[in-house]
């Protein structure tokens, strides 16, 4: 009897258990750049398990610049992604994408623009003339003309070059761009690999002009937010989850993103994540918590898209944002 009641035990354990693995929702997440070290804690956090820990059964999939990744995801492509803010707001407020933010993940922007030391460039003054790369729908092209005006360069007198961005540092490298956008949080593995070829490469920030605004965020359709709100907070928690545990652990978060990842140099990921994480936790982050924004910023933000997009200023930007799903 004893044994029976035994066996009846366990396999209602290991029913439970099976009963809890079907149960797992299939979720598909596009970033909005290649997998670089920038994204080990969604690829990191994956290969840890901590999607799996929030009864999701998630796939990543790397993006081609943030457009590409509302657009996608607003036909219905993918559940969840990465994406400025500017490419969402701008798809909104343009074209009524029923796309929103539903997390900040960084509070200040890392625009920049790359440039070769020896090209003699140190600053966005006398760009005229100059060949800058760009991908489709990429949001340093949206703030860079008042960037450029800002430093007293004529935004249309710069060629823009259309490209794939895995393609982009090589390009500066070859000398066959003059300058190239990047998140300054890439700096690290594209120095590495310019200086292999004999050459140094020089950030250029868009904040020297001015440009705290928020950057990268997470993303889903109306949709998604209103019909599946269950689905939508696990997945904000586990994201939460995988950047914290990639603050306190950084070295295991890389080496759980290269074995995801293996074209990834471990110390090119910690460079990454090391720099990465000083805009996800900062002074606003202390102040507001991970992943909400802040009035006073989300304002000046709305003003600087609205300004470089040549948007109405006073289209309700607060429909392209939706944080309450967010715990505290």
């Amino acid at each position: 009897m004893l044994l029976t009641r035994v066996r009846i035990t366990l396999a209602t354990l290991l029913l439970g258990v099976a009963t809890q693995a079907l149960a797992q929702d299939k979720v598909r997440f596009q970033t909005d750049w290649i997998p670089s070290g920038e994204h080990a804690m969604y690829y990191g956090g994956w290969q840890k398990g901590i999607f799996a820990s929030e009864g999701i059964d998630v796939t990543i999939t790397r993006g081609y610049g943030s457009g590409d990744t509302v657009t996608k995801l607003a036909g219905g492509g993918f559940d969840f992604g990465v994406a400025d803010m500017a490419a969402v707001m701008t798809a909104r407020a343009r074209q009524n994408v029923p796309v929103k933010t539903i997390a900040v993940v960084y509070s200040q922007s890392p625009h920049s623009l790359f440039v070769l030391k020896s090209s003699g460039i140190t600053n966005f003054k006398g760009l005229e003339g100059k060949k800058i790369g760009i991908t489709p729908g990429n949001s340093h092209k949206f703030y860079f003309p008042k960037v450029a005006e800002r430093a007293g360069t004529d935004p249309n007198k710069i060629t823009w070059v259309s490209m794939d961005g895995a393609a982009m540092a090589a390009q500066l490298i070859a000398k066959n761009l003059d300058a190239a956008p990047f998140y300054s949080i890439h700096h690290f593995y594209q120095n590495k690999a310019a200086k292999a070829a004999g050459e140094e490469i020089v950030v250029l920030p868009f904040v020297e002009v001015g440009f705290k605004i928020y950057a990268a965020t997470i993303i889903a359709t109306d949709k998604m937010v209103a019909e599946k709100p269950d689905l939508t907070k696990r997945f904000l928690r586990a994201i939460k989850k995988t950047f914290e545990f990639a603050r306190d652990n950084p070295e295991e978060t890389c080496k759980l993103h290269v074995q995801k990842i293996p074209e990834v140099a471990l110390d090119d990921c910690l460079g990454s994540v090391r720099a990465t994480l000083t805009f996800v936790y900062n002074e606003h982050t202390q102040q507001f918590g991970w992943g909400k924004e802040g009035s006073e910023r989300l304002d000046f933000t709305w003003k600087a898209i609205a300004e470089a997009q040549e948007l109405k200023p006073d289209w309700d930007y607060k429909q392209a944002i939706d944080t309450s799903l967010v715990e505290k």
